[in-house]
């Protein structure tokens, strides 16, 4: 398991978003500092418009800073790179292509052969428990099994950095348990680099090692709070004393924020 001693693998510099609208200028980021250590597990949590989505985006490449820098690796972010695999809310997949199918694009856009692709996707499809579905398509499945797809997409062609954006925020609470559960399975088998946002208190703490608590408007970093509850954990976990008071302390911090924008 990864600690604060590992390397550096994502280096976020002084990063500033602002956006251009019909009202004017919006800073959604305005000095964003943190450092993610390799294979290290972070949830980042935050009122709405606290500009979360906005630095996943900027790590992915799918946005650039207006001002600082991402690096990973020690090279600048200027796009996106098959180093960082991003899995969204919504389930991003092909739906004219099987389960197999949409595991196996990013392979096939890697250049590996049919046969590589295909045993790989086969893999990931397996970890994340949809054997069975192998040769089903998106419309068959449910949310919970198109998110597995997702993040077996994302995990198939091996980047350094996992991205994922409230990846079960649309999934009910049991099914969002049970991907949790996966989730951190996965994680302790593959040994990824994640960073992961969610509006859920619980799901950060139950995930992370750290969990980075941004202020409302503009968004930069409040409070990074260390998870000191060992793995695995389980969803026992949640009725320990530590993860009650760790829950009480972060969810107090992010409503400070949340009644700071309602003034």
């Amino acid at each position: 398991m990864a600690g604060n001693d590992s390397a550096v693998k994502v280096h976020i510099e002084n990063v500033v978003k602002k956006f251009n609208t019909r009202k004017g200028e919006v800073v959604a980021l305005n000095g964003a500092n943190f450092d993610i250590h390799e294979n290290e597990f972070v949830c980042v949590v935050g009122p709405s418009g606290c500009g979360k989505s906005t630095l996943l985006n900027i790590i992915g490449g799918l946005e650039e800073p207006t001002e600082g820098r991402v690096l990973v690796d020690g090279q600048e972010v200027t796009g996106p790179g098959p180093d960082r695999g991003i899995v969204f809310q919504q389930y991003a997949l092909f739906p004219w292509l099987t389960v197999l199918e949409n595991v196996k694009f990013g392979l096939k856009l890697q250049g590996k052969s049919d046969k590589e692709a295909e045993e790989t996707a086969l893999k990931y499809i397996k970890l994340v428990e949809l054997q069975d579905f192998v040769h089903s398509y998106p419309k068959e499945l449910s949310g919970g099994m198109k998110q597995r797809v997702a993040i077996a997409r994302a995990y198939a062609v091996n980047p350094k950095v996992l991205l994922m954006d409230e990846p079960f925020g649309a999934l009910d609470a049991q099914t969002r348990t049970q991907l949790q559960s996966e989730l951190l399975e996965t994680w302790e088998k593959e040994q990824k680099t994640c960073f992961f946002i969610t509006h859920d208190v619980e799901e950060a703490i139950i995930l992370a090692q750290r969990v980075i608590i941004m202020y409302a408007r503009p968004g930069r970093v409040k409070e990074i709070v260390d998870i000191d509850i060992p793995y695995p954990r389980t969803q026992e976990t949640k009725m320990s004393p530590r993860f009650l008071e760790l829950k009480n302390h972060i969810w107090s911090q992010v409503y400070q924020e949340y009644l700071s924008v309602r003034k």
